[in-house]
């Protein structure tokens, strides 16, 4: 038998097919909904809409791109700021390690895309450097 759940995931909702091999009861122990009270469904929930692009378009020079899908932690430059090549720019984090990201090249911060706390998802925008 398939059953259809909503399933929350640090404020995320997803929505999944669980297949229930065996609704037998074994040896007089009660089946598991027979002592759970339903739990309320709530309205489905909208994803929120995403601030800042997610990618840069090609004619964007000086993108710098997330390497992966992370949060991110810390950012040490700010628009305006002059950067040398090499220099980290900020950091991301994901499955609880730490990636540091540099920059591609000399130049004076443009745009800063995201802020510590954010997600990102590889390939995003995070900052512009012109």
């Amino acid at each position: 038998m398939m059953k259809k759940l909503r399933v929350t995931v640090d404020g995320k909702v997803y929505e999944v097919t669980v297949e229930i091999l065996d609704e037998g009861v074994e040896s007089g122990a009660l089946p598991v909904a027979a002592h759970l009270a339903p739990a309320p469904v709530a309205a489905p929930v909208a994803p929120p809409a995403p601030a800042l692009p997610a990618t840069a378009p090609a004619a964007v020079a000086g993108a710098i791109k997330s390497p992966l899908a992370g949060k991110v932690m810390s950012v040490e430059v700010k628009p305006g700021q002059e950067v040398k090549e090499g220099q980290q720019v900020m950091t991301l984090e994901a499955m609880k390690m730490n990636t540091y990201v540099y920059a591609p090249k000399a130049g004076r911060v443009s745009t800063v895309q995201i802020k510590p706390g954010d997600a990102v998802e590889e390939g995003a925008v995070l900052m512009v450097i012109a």
